[in-house]
């Protein structure tokens, strides 16, 4: 991902119900009730975890038990002091007391829970970059580090691009929050986006990084980051052994599904804001001016728009909000257009009551037209009919707002098509629009009619309009 260019809109749950889900994660929850269970007997090593010998205690404290007890107990207290719940004494004695931030998650703001919430993150991803070392443990009982193949950085880089597509894909306006194939999100960060039919090692690398994404994705579920379904066991059983049970190798979820959490969303987005990434929110410009709310819906899906848009509106009266509208409509630079066609989305939201605003603004020559559009909508009466000048206006504007919104669209070819079949002559008379993007217009309608007697008459005006601009 460049950190130049905007990622989608994301829809965030209130910040009160993402810090209800913050407390309510196995993780933090056992972090917490460890940093209350620990006293003065407690002692911690060198690096700030809990001693061996207090383990099976704090594992019991949790109600945990099995094979992954002490090691579970052992991840909530490192939790426990990076999110600064415990806090170490004194490191010689090993002795601990409860940290500042421990009250903040009965008494603080739901911002603090969640700053609590994102520290443990950080722990548990920091801990999700290292590789299992119970392999490299030699004859003495010491971890052979020699024998480790791991670059650190190059390990948490990889899991920040899975979570950089999968943030990407969970804010898709099309299926938000749906579960992403294990396989298709291993594949997004290994295969390069110009290779065809992926060769038998990228293959092998796509399956080497879904096994440490399974790994990783393990344990960010308790954390409440992701929500995951691993892979199913049988698949990396023996390829002689025979199934437990009749499998469907057409199920693709058999490989690992995974999504971000609502609370795994607005993390994601924080780091990425943190790392220097723009990445908005619906709701940022809620109590901006109407001029950061055009420019800023620009490129937002519909879906994102409209409810930016509706939240903006609800802060402001009516009337007074048309108007704001209007006003940072008007303009002759390349993006005005595009501002014109999400002023006309958001009055479609406002009520009758927004009518005098558009009254106001008839004989403009860049607003006249849609108010017109928006007055016959809502039924108005005693509307003045448009000059021709001012259709002709008025189309080459919605085409260039429609170009800069969707390109190339066949929403767009159809409104071509439908333009040049409608009226006739249109190209002998539209050349002559005093509108800034005439001749790009034009261009573009020569470029997409399907009909190439249509399309050269297209390509004729776009020259004449270019000329008469002086290009």
């Amino acid at each position: 991902m460049s950190d130049s260019s905007p990622l989608p809109p994301v829809r965030l749950h209130t910040e009160a119900e993402l810090a209800r889900d913050a407390l309510s994660t196995p993780l933090v929850s056992r972090a917490a009730r460890l940093a209350r269970w620990a006293g003065p007997d407690t002692r911690v090593d060198a690096g700030g975890g809990l001693v061996d010998e207090q383990l099976p205690a704090a594992a019991e404290a949790l109600g945990l038990s099995g094979d992954d007890a002490a090691a579970d107990a052992s991840e909530a207290w490192r939790v426990a002091v990076d999110a600064g719940l415990v806090e170490v004494v004194d490191e010689d004695e090993g002795t601990v007391t409860a940290g500042e931030d421990l009250a903040l998650l009965t008494a603080g703001s739901p911002q603090d829970v969640l700053a609590v919430w994102l520290s443990a993150v950080e722990t548990v991803l920091a801990d999700a970059s290292v590789p299992d070392l119970d392999g490299l443990v030699d004859q003495e009982g010491e971890v052979d580090l020699s024998a480790l193949d791991w670059d650190p950085a190059g390990e948490a880089e990889f899991l920040d691009g899975v979570l950089g597509n999968l943030y990407l894909l969970t804010a898709g306006e099309d299926t938000p929050g749906a579960p992403v194939p294990l396989p298709a999100l291993a594949a997004s960060v290994i295969v390069p986006s110009d290779m065809g039919e992926p060769t038998n090692d990228v293959l092998e690398q796509v399956s080497d990084a879904m096994m440490r994404l399974d790994d990783q994705f393990r344990m960010l579920e308790p954390v409440g980051f992701v929500a995951y379904q691993p892979v199913d066991e049988a698949l990396m059983a023996d390829a002689d052994e025979e199934p437990a049970a009749p499998v469907d190798d057409t199920d693709v979820s058999r490989y690992g599904m995974v999504r971000l959490t609502p609370l795994g969303l607005y993390g994601m987005r924080a780091r990425l804001l943190e790392a220097g990434y723009a990445a908005p929110a619906v709701g940022d410009l809620a109590d901006k001016g109407a001029d950061a709310l055009l420019d800023g819906t620009a490129q937002f899906p519909p879906g994102a728009a409209q409810a930016e848009t509706e939240q903006w509106l609800q802060r402001r009266e009516s009337l007074a909000a048309a108007r704001e509208l209007l006003a940072a409509a008007r303009g002759s630079d390349a993006g005005a257009p595009l501002r014109r066609l999400r002023c006309q989305q958001a009055l479609s939201l406002v009520g009758a009551s927004a009518e005098p605003a558009l009254r106001e603004v008839l004989d403009d020559a860049e607003l006249g037209g849609l108010a017109r559009v928006w007055l016959s909508e809502h039924g108005a009466v005693d509307v003045p009919a448009p000059s021709e000048a001012m259709v002709y206006w008025l189309t080459i504007d919605t085409v260039a707002a429609q170009l800069a919104a969707e390109g190339n669209s066949e929403e767009l070819r159809a409104l071509v098509e439908g333009l040049a079949r409608q009226h006739g002559g249109f190209f002998d008379a539209v050349w002559r629009v005093d509108h800034p993007a005439t001749a790009d217009v034009l261009e573009a309608m020569g470029r997409l009619h399907p009909d190439k007697k249509v399309a050269k008459e297209a390509r004729k005006a776009a020259f004449k309009a270019r000329s008469q601009q002086g290009g």
